[in-house]
């Protein structure tokens, strides 16, 4: 199948190439971004040239785009809906790593994201794509909404938990950390190296759009607090939810084992006794996920630890694909991480 990737420039372009070099059933034939149009891939990314030698990015064309059978669109949230719009219905499957068809209630846009919808008739098409949770509905689709990074690693951690009735749907709280690589690539003085060494450091707070993404996968109210960390790649994400009075929960192995029996058979998702690390996950597409119970505070905290440009991004937008083309979900994808 033929690949199209617009919006090579930024780091989750570059990680969609990087990925599908790799896959079977998927050959890239077009990369496409503005701001790097005319640039050869592997001038743009050196790391890439070995399987890019010979191609060149250029200006976005839905109409070039449109004649492959998967276009990943990785361009800035709120800038995605004219191209997606142009390529809807044109090509076999559109996936847009962006948030601009995550949420389903327009108005949500302007309250977080600060802009007004223009496609809202295609909110109600998209197809959620975290496959450990949506599997089902993305088989067969044409546009997928590939998750936030933020909301991929508690949406594993904390699903089980509220789907069966193991935790109170209100109350949950969230502290994440992730790499600067999130931000994107565009340099800010925020993300300077200089400034980022050495701190740990909230920002969002009680504001960032992640949040009703998160409350729309759980169907549960979160208080959700990023963190910027000094490190490239990585999301920790520790998930604090209060056991309901049915749940009879008394120890850390049962809740562990809620995890296990909820993604037994997910090749993507490894349940440990172990507390996880963003080490555990560092260039591949697996979700590391433990849990413990308190019994002397009645707490319930889920831990999970992913690679944010891989199954947080990159990965996850080809692991949908993947389901929705029919191909072998694991096609193209890293499940060994890199050590150290």
């Amino acid at each position: 199948m033929r690949a199209a990737v617009i919006g090579a420039s930024g780091y989750l372009g570059a990680e969609l190439l990087r990925l599908l070099a790799d896959h079977p059933d998927v050959h890239v034939t077009s990369v496409q971004g503005d701001s790097s149009a005319g640039t050869a891939v592997a001038e743009l990314y050196p790391s890439l040239a070995g399987s890019y030698g010979s191609l060149f990015v250029d200006a976005v064309d839905a109409d070039e785009a449109a004649a492959a059978d998967v276009v990943f669109v990785a361009v800035p949230s709120g800038h995605s809906q004219p191209i997606v719009g142009d390529l809807a219905g044109r090509a076999r499957l559109v996936v847009d790593l962006g948030a601009d068809f995550r949420l389903k209630d327009p108005a949500a846009y302007e309250q977080w994201y600060h802009f007004v919808h223009t496609r809202p008739d295609l909110l109600a098409t998209a197809v959620y794509g975290l496959p450990e949770l949506n599997r089902s509905a993305l088989i067969g689709a044409g546009l997928v909404a590939a998750p936030g990074c933020y909301v991929t690693a508690a949406s594993l951690a904390l699903a089980p938990f509220v789907t069966n009735g193991f935790v109170e749907p209100t109350g949950i709280v969230i502290d994440a950390a992730s790499g600067t690589s999130g931000a994107g690539k565009s340099p800010s003085e925020s993300l300077h190296h200089p400034y980022v060494s050495e701190r740990f450091s909230a920002y969002g707070v009680l504001t960032h759009r992640h949040t009703p993404e998160i409350e729309q996968v759980l169907g549960a109210e979160v208080l959700f607090t990023p963190h910027l960390a000094p490190m490239t790649r990585g999301i920790l994400a520790t998930c604090y939810a209060r056991p309901t009075s049915g749940a009879g929960v008394s120890s850390s192995e049962e809740v562990i084992d809620v995890l296990r029996q909820a993604y037994s058979h997910e090749p993507f998702v490894r349940v440990s006794r172990e507390l996880v690390s963003t080490g555990d996950a560092y260039g591949s597409n697996v979700a590391h996920l433990t849990a413990r119970y308190d019994p002397r505070t009645n707490w319930i905290v889920a831990f999970a630890a992913i690679d944010n440009l891989v199954k947080g991004g990159a990965g996850q937008a080809v692991q949908a694909a993947n389901v929705a083309l029919g191909l072998p979900e694991s096609a193209g994808l890293p499940l060994v991480g890199l050590a150290p």
